[in-house]
């Protein structure tokens, strides 16, 4: 019996680079899941305390938080410019579920499911290569999170 891990199909790595479409952060509705410290560091980055950024950008599910959208589905923190690029306004301090996109467990699971997120995201197959070490980072911080991505 062999115990060693199996190669992941992405261990040459993989391409990404954002285009700023604002595809990841709008559109159908999902859960953005904030740590405490998450919000301590957005809520400074805005000049709010911690107790004032969650109870105004946040909402409580099944004992987690998450960030609010707007009715259209986009994250309020969204912003659309002018140029049809979009950006986020609390960018510096974004939650650990929007630094690690792309490379997410859902999303690496199989090439199926890479190409299936690639569809909806022009960044992804394109840009920067990212190395083998660097998305088994992403993947291992989600999970000490417990983030299910």
């Amino acid at each position: 019996m062999n115990d060693a891990p199996s190669t992941p199909w992405y261990h040459e790595g993989l391409q990404f680079s954002c285009t700023r479409c604002g595809r990841c952060c709008g559109g159908a509705p999902g859960y953005v899941w904030v740590s405490d410290d998450e919000i301590a560091e957005i809520a400074r980055k805005l000049g709010m305390t911690p107790a004032e950024f969650q109870l105004k950008h946040t909402r409580l599910l099944g004992g987690r938080r998450s960030l609010l959208e707007l009715p259209n589905g986009d994250c309020e923190f969204l912003e659309r410019l002018p140029d049809g690029k979009s950006a986020c306004r609390v960018h510096s301090a974004r939650p650990l579920q929007c630094r690690t996109w792309p490379f997410w467990a859902s999303n690496l699971r199989s090439r199926r499911a890479w190409q299936a997120a690639a569809r909806d995201c022009p960044g992804m197959n394109q840009g920067e290569h990212h190395p083998l070490p660097v998305i088994q980072e992403a993947v291992a911080q989600a999970r000490r999170r417990r983030l299910d991505l």
